[in-house]
């Protein structure tokens, strides 16, 4: 299918796992991709391999390098008709754990990444989107965490706040940008196959516990199966859903 065809998209965290997957997506669906990271060689791969996309290194916890690089897209393509915000980290190395032993470190750097960042990249996709007669997609990347509490095994505090404050965000800007035909939605993955989730893959009691944790196939999801989503919430196929958290996670909260 080709229902991304003539549009603009940007992606970021695109050197990451499912970033990469929702970028080949889009370009699969025949959007022109416009790729953000910082992480410059994995970046340059990833454009070369979709020739048509385009490559940015953008920080985007730096307000003014998301505001320059929007309005550089902007010039170069005149519109934007499509967001998916996928930078995020977990908080471990800097000690992230229950809120009792949270270090500040933690707490600070997760939301600054996570939190601070999606308001940064929608504050200003919004302003280029807003003189787009056709309104726009912005799609944000939270977890199941940010929606259930986490045991032992998923004890990260900052992640959790920082992926529960991407959901309210989302919801907010969906119901206040309707009116301009622009829609927010958002994705709540589990436990996906990237190098983001090793701890886990290499965890023997996270990966039994996965039969009851994502009882539908028992096993870790793939990153296509986030980019299958976001493709969806992207496309007219989703052109009267706004507001909505698609949880992407084997079951994990359907319990």
């Amino acid at each position: 299918m080709k229902r991304l065809e003539n549009r603009i998209a940007i992606v970021t965290g695109a050197a990451g796992g499912i970033g990469q997957a929702v970028a080949r997506r889009f370009a699969e669906e025949g959007a022109t991709v416009v790729l953000w990271d910082v992480q410059a060689e994995p970046l340059a791969e990833l454009a070369e391999e979709l020739d048509a996309a385009h490559a940015h290194i953008v920080d985007v916890t730096d307000a003014e390098a998301v505001q320059a690089t929007v309005e550089s897209i902007k010039s170069d393509f005149g519109r934007l008709d499509i967001v998916f915000s996928g930078v995020g980290v977990s908080g471990r190395r800097w000690g992230d754990g229950p809120a009792h032993e949270c270090t500040e470190d933690a707490w600070n750097r997760v939301l600054d990444i996570n939190l601070n960042s999606m308001f940064h990249v929608t504050k200003y996709t919004l302003n280029a989107m807003l003189t787009n007669p056709n309104g726009g997609s912005l799609i944000t990347l939270a977890s199941v965490l940010g929606m259930v509490g986490g045991d032992d095994d998923f004890a990260t505090h900052a992640y959790a706040a920082s992926k529960g404050g991407i959901i309210s965000f989302t919801r907010a800007v969906a119901s206040y940008y309707a009116k301009h035909h622009i829609r927010a939605n958002v994705i709540a993955p589990g436990l996906i196959l990237t190098p983001m989730s090793q701890r886990a893959q290499a965890d023997a009691h996270i990966q039994e516990k996965l039969q009851t944790l994502q009882p539908l196939t028992g096993a870790m999801g793939q990153p296509e199966d986030i980019a299958g989503a976001a493709a969806y919430l992207a496309s007219d196929d989703a052109k009267f859903v706004t507001g909505t958290v698609l949880t992407v996670d084997g079951g994990w909260t359907m319990r």
